[in-house]
């Protein structure tokens, strides 16, 4: 866990496939201004606890671990911040506890509605012509043979596609069933992104080639479990103060656009579009979500 400063607890989830590393940038950049920042490996990730049960993964545990902390540091109300599915723990959090969550950030994944059917089987209807990856990684053994054989491939190749100035990953020919894997789908790219560099990417690599990607692609196994055990929030709608952070060419844009948003964030108080950045939007482009992040915390805490 990294952490620094003094003052309200900003709880900070990273998505996947990352660490607490991702949020080098905005841990110092919080303390700074006046905030507790806190940033945790998510279970399954790094550092922390990696249970085997696939359950162990379903969004009743995850959004328990982000509770705990809270109790761990003894507050009884906290800012949570999140991206890709550090938001959707970060969204559902606010929903479950509200009277704990002084307000929610989600950076490049929008809080979704839960939907009419369970996802795997919405998702089967939507792509059954194609590969998609999410479909692709719920059996178990075969994405973390894939992702695993060459931590630092799988991270180079992934990070640099869904980069801002990355080769788009929309390209049909990585939807294609042809028998391939994730990895073998994703262009070797020339360079490195001017946002991550050798030493970063070691960083990344050194972690998943200790822990492998079971517990990371569970949190994937678990979406029709988690449609399950939100069915009584089926018509909650997030109530706290919110921000929503997302890259201008960020791939989930195209899947999740913010629109879905509207009418289920009932205080969101703005919605930015980083230019030029693409899903690692407070890596690539720190400045702007860095002063976008402290704007917000500062407006809450002045209400």
């Amino acid at each position: 866990m990294t952490e620094a400063g003094d003052g309200p607890l900003v709880l900070c989830c990273h998505g996947f496939p990352e660490l607490a590393y991702s949020w080098r940038h905005q841990i110092t950049a919080l303390a700074d201004a006046g905030y507790h920042a806190v940033a945790p490996d998510q279970r399954g990730y790094g550092a922390s606890s990696r249970p085997e049960q696939v359950a162990a993964y379903d969004i009743e545990h995850l959004t328990g671990d982000v509770l705990g902390i809270f109790d761990a540091f003894g507050v009884e109300r906290a800012f949570v911040v999140g991206h890709d599915w550090g938001a959707n723990v970060a969204w559902h959090t606010a929903l479950r506890a509200p009277e704990r969550v002084a307000g929610v950030v989600g950076m490049s994944v929008p809080f979704l509605p839960r939907p009419a059917a369970p996802p795997t089987q919405l998702l089967r209807m939507i792509f059954a012509d194609v590969w998609f990856y999410i479909l692709y990684f719920q059996a178990p053994g075969v994405a973390e043979a894939d992702l695993g054989r060459d931590p630092s491939t799988t991270l180079r190749r992934l990070m640099c596609a869904t980069s801002g100035g990355g080769a788009p990953v929309a390209d049909p020919a990585v939807l294609v069933r042809d028998g391939q894997g994730m990895v073998a789908r994703l262009p070797e790219p020339d360079r490195l992104p001017n946002w991550l560099s050798e030493a970063d990417l070691s960083r990344y690599a050194r972690a998943f080639s200790v822990t492998g990607f079971r517990g990371p692609l569970n949190w994937y196994r678990n979406i029709d479990r988690n449609w399950e055990l939100t069915e009584l929030l089926a018509e909650a709608k997030i109530t706290v103060p919110a921000l929503f952070v997302t890259g201008e060419h960020d791939v989930v844009r195209m899947m999740s656009p913010d629109s879905v948003m509207d009418g289920w964030v009932t205080d969101l108080r703005r919605t930015v579009i980083v230019e030029g950045a693409g899903h690692w939007v407070q890596q690539e482009r720190p400045d702007v979500v860095n002063s976008a992040l402290v704007a917000f915390l500062d407006s809450v805490n002045a209400d």
